[in-house]
């Protein structure tokens, strides 16, 4: 099976925050959108270029990242 690149980071765009492939939309904010309680079905109706596996890989991001940071090594 090919493995599809997510998420890239490019000091040119968004100050180097992680953004979606192809995009300028940074994981955090698909997380501000579904913390401020707009739905995944809002969030890829606004953002067309957006899935809803793409908005659950940016939950799963955020997981990893806390899981890492709170993991003591």
């Amino acid at each position: 099976m090919e493995s599809v690149t997510l998420f890239e980071v490019r000091p040119e765009i968004r100050s180097g925050k992680p953004i979606f492939a192809g995009t300028r939309i940074t994981v955090y904010d698909v997380l501000d959108y579904l913390a401020s309680g707009m739905t995944v079905e809002d969030i890829t109706n606004d953002f067309p270029e957006l899935t809803e596996d793409n908005v659950l890989a940016a939950i799963k991001f955020a997981a990893n990242r806390e899981r890492r940071l709170t993991t003591p090594v």
